[in-house]
């Protein structure tokens, strides 16, 4: 009954337009926490329970928000629904975390930790290192990479449907993203699924965000790049920042050419506004250099 429940309310919320990926992995949990503690609908002590076993604060407070949003729509239709206290564990506070800009080198270790992916021969670690170099190269949002399939690769670059504003756009290819792209694809096409999804698992299935953003932090770790579970680190959303960051840092020329690299930028990483791009910017040593160097010439125009 509580899976079912909980099922209507993510097709209700998708229907809405929202994505709700991370919503639905926490309440499934939920679900299969409630029903080994024998609930047939959401108890306080039991979300209180689940909640606490998040390995931070922050964490735990945002599992509570989640089971409390969904059993006050449920109290609607059965007030067997408890709503949790919502300030059980604090106060649930929005702040911007400061994004972590990779280096060449983070990039480089993560991907060996990839390639050192098992089974042997499985193609595992050949799909791991594709998709994470494609991140890195393109600042694809991972539900785009998961949602590509085998004809949205043309030779113009990849055609990105359905996007987070509803729209698709074309991106294009640096040749040696396109040339790992190619070595990908001769590797698959030997494993002779039905399943169009570029990305494939070992069952070959389309590959899920969970288990994708599982492995990450596993191979984070393994590289040396995050610490235990629960300790804040670097995020696969990270690449995604360091791809507008350092895009912006190679940029040349005077204020009207930096406007239009803007532009270009938006419209490349599938903004609808070129303010929602600022928000994946972030101050760097070149960047910061950069602004000095154009504050300079600025003063020293205007007092000559």
């Amino acid at each position: 009954m509580l899976s079912d429940d909980i099922t209507r309310y993510i097709d209700l919320h998708r229907e809405l337009g929202f994505e709700f990926r991370i919503q639905e992995c926490l309440l499934r949990h939920f679900a299969r926490f409630a029903d080994a503690c024998g609930d047939d609908f959401v108890r306080s002590s039991t979300a209180l329970a689940w909640a606490k076993e998040a390995p931070s604060p922050e964490q735990r407070r945002e599992r509570l928000a989640f089971v409390r949003r969904f059993a006050r729509r449920m109290q609607a239709e059965d007030d067997r629904y408890e709503l949790p206290p919502a300030r059980a564990f604090g106060r649930l506070t929005r702040r911007r975390r400061a994004p972590h800009i990779y280096t060449r080198d983070e990039i480089r270790r993560l991907l060996e930790a990839a390639s050192r992916l098992g089974p042997r021969g499985s193609g595992r670690a050949e799909t791991y290192v594709t998709l994470l170099a494609l991140l890195s190269s393109t600042g694809l949002r991972i539900s785009e990479a998961l949602a590509l399939q085998l004809d949205d690769i043309t030779t113009d670059g990849l055609v990105v449907r359905n996007t987070k504003f509803r729209k698709s756009r074309l991106v294009p290819l640096h040749p040696t993203a396109g040339a790992g792209l190619e070595r990908y694809l001769a590797l698959r096409v030997r494993r002779c699924v039905e399943d169009t999804s570029l990305f494939l698992s070992l069952w070959g299935k389309g590959m899920s965000y969970s288990t994708v953003y599982a492995v990450f932090l596993e191979l984070m770790r393994s590289a040396g790049l995050r610490g235990e579970p629960g300790t804040p680190g670097p995020c696969m959303h990270d690449l995604r920042h360091t791809v507008a960051v350092r895009a912006l840092e190679a940029a040349e020329g005077d204020a009207e050419d930096i406007t239009r690299h803007i532009l270009a930028l938006s419209t490349y990483l599938g903004h609808a506004h070129p303010s929602d791009t600022y928000w994946y910017l972030q101050a760097t040593p070149k960047l910061m250099a950069g602004i000095s160097e154009a504050a300079e010439r600025f003063f020293a125009g205007a007092g000559s």
